[in-house]
């Protein structure tokens, strides 16, 4: 892996940690509306990840991001309501996106569909594994919280697609 493409996994990994934090308030005057745990913000910070998969193509790099968000996650004590089992409210959506972004082979023009499609993917995973690890919803109320997810994360994914198709057209990253 180049350089160049490690310090752009390391700032997409930083800056959706912070970027969730950052959101959070904002977020949180939709889901305490639909009194949900969340998932608004959760998308948001997944968008970096998707991003970051896009643009260098590294197989298993939004994994590796989910696994080091997760240990600054829990340094930081970001970890929410899931405590100790937050690593795995970060890896198991970066294994989704992986699994869209990197292992799907299709032309270029498809790259915004890819991007819309495993930001919803990993906002869902994400929301799923919050439920089973730590807020036990069942019926009408999980089927809120899984729509409020995979609806923010299609609107950060479509985010996702704009941006890697302008930060590709500059020319700044390689992919070998």
């Amino acid at each position: 892996m180049k350089l160049q493409n490690t310090i752009f996994l390391a700032l997409c990994c930083t800056l959706g940690l912070f970027a969730k934090k950052l959101i959070s308030p904002f977020s949180n005057v939709v889901t305490d509306a639909l009194h949900i745990p969340g998932g608004v913000s959760t998308a948001f910070s997944l968008m970096f990840l998707v991003v970051a998969a896009g643009i260098t193509k590294q197989k298993w790099s939004a994994t590796l991001m989910g696994a080091v968000q997760s240990v600054l996650a829990l340094a930081f004590g970001m970890g929410g309501g899931m405590g100790i089992l937050a690593p795995v409210g970060f890896i198991l959506p970066g294994v989704m996106i992986d699994l869209v972004v990197t292992l799907q082979k299709s032309r270029e023009r498809e790259q915004t569909v890819r991007l819309f499609l495993a930001n919803v993917l990993a906002s869902m995973t994400a929301a799923l594994s919050a439920d089973l690890l730590a807020f036990r919803l069942h019926g009408p109320a999980l089927a809120v919280y899984l729509g409020v997810a995979a609806t923010s994360g299609g609107i950060c994914g479509y985010l996702a697609g704009i941006l890697c198709g302008r930060l590709h057209k500059t020319n700044l990253f390689h992919v070998d």
